[in-house]
């Protein structure tokens, strides 16, 4: 039987991504390039694309062309991820950007900051995550200065706050926040958008009994981070 020649296009194009051949970022070739090539109408190379678009094998973005889509970089929601291990799961390469570090004390109109701080000072520390050298995530961490003393001279050249956290401090409770947010334009030109672009914000909180630990603010470029939570039926009491 013969195959339809959308069908043709769109197995073609799936056969060099999952390959490797075309690798994530590439660009395809414009539709009228495509339409010589196979000889077809627009609407018949339009087809094949929107199939792939809806495998999630390609990214289609108006008046910029058509490039193999990126990985997704998945999360439980009720977890505290290590996102450079989780990066590096995906056979992306991974790398933390360190933006700014100060020492300073608690914002007396912020609750929080003071809840966290303790009476001491805080560490905050703005990084930018990078998948592939792509921008990922910008993120802004808060630490108890009292509650992790080692945190305000650790090198955070080639590790992340967060994965050194997760190595030297345990934590006995966690609380996430999700949203979705318009990156700003200071945010936007880290992550390398247009300011205002659909973001995903997680701020988390975390504890080792009654002390707090550390309070982050991760936002994630949309389309390369989503969360996932399985869970069961609750039990009958």
């Amino acid at each position: 039987m013969k195959i339809p020649l959308q069908e043709r296009i769109r197995s073609d194009f799936e056969g060099r991504i999952l390959s490797g051949e075309l690798a994530p970022g590439a660009r395809l070739p414009i539709e009228q390039e495509l339409m010589v090539a196979y000889g077809c109408s627009r609407m018949t190379v339009n087809k094949a694309l929107s199939a792939l678009a809806q495998a999630g094998l390609i990214d289609r973005r108006k008046r910029a062309g058509t490039f193999v889509a990126r990985p997704k970089v998945h999360s439980m929601v009720l977890d505290v991820p290590d996102l450079a291990a989780q990066v590096r799961g995906r056979g992306q390469s991974y790398r933390y950007v360190l933006l700014r570090r100060a020492r300073r004390r608690p914002d007396p109109e912020r609750p929080a900051e003071g809840a966290l701080a303790g009476g001491g000072d805080l560490v905050e520390v703005d990084g930018l995550h990078e998948a592939d050298g792509v921008p990922l995530a910008i993120e802004r961490r808060l630490v108890s200065a009292d509650a992790v003393p080692a945190y305000a001279e650790a090198d955070f050249l080639h590790e992340s706050p967060g994965s050194w956290l997760l190595q030297h401090v345990p934590w006995t409770e966690a609380e996430n926040r999700i949203s979705a947010v318009g990156a700003s334009v200071s945010e936007a030109d880290h992550l390398k958008v247009v300011p205002g672009t659909p973001c995903l914000c997680v701020e988390r909180r975390t504890w080792r009994g009654a002390e707090g630990i550390t309070n982050v603010r991760l936002l994630f470029v949309g389309e390369a981070y989503d969360l996932i939570a399985r869970f069961g039926p609750s039990q009958p009491g």
